[in-house]
């Protein structure tokens, strides 16, 4: 290797710490304020904006990450990707010194758009950085790392509010977050160069603001804002569809692999996450189990989702990523057809299906991603891998509200069999979604 090469080599590995350093805190950060906000509210009150901290940092990291994406393919990944961390951390800082819980609540909104930045950015210029077999092990890795942050958050936030102050929930980013910025500006090479181009800004500020008020609309059951978001949506993507430039991936849209990839990112997302949100209600509601016991049923999730991520990136050059890709949603329709047949059984059963769920997450989410990046050009993919977390994402916050209807309000209240029943109903409706899944994978062998 010549020492040219060896620079670059080593400029790459630096850059790379320094984009994990930022997955890490991103990911910390969506789970470890949960256990610090009963110290919140003791210092600032707001009892009724309990939820909002936690709303508006969804609604903003979701919303802006496809165009933090598209953005990225017309301005250039890296300057992106350092604003972004640079309005995650300023964010962090002011939630640290918020006065109020209007303050905060501004904080984590502002924080909420520099996350936005950082998964979506990172995996695109992973997926620049290096070839297909190199960039598997690294995204793996990152999926491990998001796993591992989602497990020691609540932990971490926990121990910080009791020992320290909750406000040192956030001011530890800094101290973490210069270091990873410091070293993407210093050592991240830009693979892509910055086009000139004019950006159909309105269609780009109707699509946030329908994606906006559809997160929102859900989160809060708002019906007539869901049906106005519905309506711009539909709005932008004609604008978008029409113009020479447009934010979203339309032009990747219209090839069968990127579609395929938005829409099982979607169904996975509404089936998994709109579940696993009632798990620990289910847990104490019909079992009669603590709030650990609740954790107990979706820790085996994020440890399957973590584990198969791995092994995919090391036995993929063998099996290819289409047969990965069927073989993950194979593995979610049985284990939904699990859930729904032992929802009356034991908590060890469910713990064991939960981590066979994460199994076929790990393996469907991580090799359909990987199959969409290899086959999009560069100038088209920070919008594509953006639009693919989009999917999951609003998957997420569809599926929460779909499965809070199917168990009823009346059965999450009276807790007992009908709770188990109105899950057994949410566990169904994954099943369906999950085998429309795995069709359209099947579709993935066709030339």
């Amino acid at each position: 290797m010549t020492p040219a090469a060896q620079h670059d080599d080593s400029a790459k590995r630096f850059a790379t710490v320094g984009l994990i350093l930022g997955i890490f805190l991103a990911a910390l950060e969506s789970s470890v304020v949960t256990t610090a906000m009963p110290s919140v509210l003791r210092e600032l009150g707001g009892e009724h904006l309990y939820a909002l901290p936690f709303s508006v940092y969804l609604l903003f990291s979701t919303v802006s990450g496809p165009l933090w994406g598209r953005a990225s393919d017309l301005l250039g990944r890296k300057r992106l990707y350092l604003a972004g961390v640079v309005l995650f951390l300023l964010g962090s800082g002011l939630s640290g010194a918020a006065q109020n819980m209007l303050w905060l609540i501004l904080a984590r909104a502002l924080q909420g758009i520099g996350a936005g930045a950082v998964l979506p950015l990172t995996l695109t210029l992973v997926g620049e950085m290096y070839t297909l077999e190199r960039r598997a092990s690294i995204q793996a890795f990152i999926s491990g790392v998001w796993g591992i942050s989602g497990l020691l958050g609540p932990l971490i936030g926990g121990l910080i509010a009791d020992h320290l102050s909750w406000r040192w929930v956030f001011y530890l980013n800094l101290p973490f977050g210069l270091p990873a910025l410091f070293l993407v500006w210093r050592y991240l090479q830009e693979v892509v160069q910055p086009r000139k181009t004019q950006i159909d800004w309105l269609g780009a500020l109707l699509f946030t603001l329908g994606s906006g008020a559809l997160v929102w609309g859900l989160q809060f059951k708002l019906w007539g804002l869901v049906a106005l978001s519905l309506g711009l949506l539909v709005l932008a993507v004609g604008l978008e569809f029409r113009h020479p430039s447009p934010l979203l991936p339309t032009s990747g849209l219209r090839e069968r692999l990127p579609r395929i990839g938005i829409l099982g990112n979607l169904l996975a997302g509404v089936a998994y996450f709109g579940v696993i949100a009632y798990l620990p209600l289910f847990a104490q509601g019909v079992g009669g189990h603590s709030a650990t016991a609740g954790g107990a049923l979706l820790t085996p999730m994020l440890v399957g989702w973590t584990l198969t991520s791995i092994l995919g990136s090391r036995v993929m050059g063998r099996v290819g990523l289409t047969r990965l890709t069927i073989w993950g949603f194979g593995v979610l329709v049985l284990s939904f057809a699990g859930f729904a047949a032992l929802v009356h059984a034991p908590l060890i059963y469910l713990s064991a299906i939960g981590f066979v769920t994460g199994g076929g997450m790990g393996f469907s989410m991580f090799s359909l991603l990987l199959a969409v990046q290899s086959a999009t050009p560069k100038e088209e993919l920070g919008a594509v891998t953006s639009a693919i977390l989009f999917a999951r994402n609003m998957g997420g916050a569809l599926g929460t509200a779909l499965m809070a209807l199917a168990i009823g309000g009346s059965a999450i209240a009276a807790g007992g069999s009908a709770l188990a029943d109105g899950l057994q109903r949410a566990f169904l409706i994954s099943l369906g979604l999950m085998f429309v899944a795995w069709l359209l994978s099947l579709r993935l062998k066709k030339p």
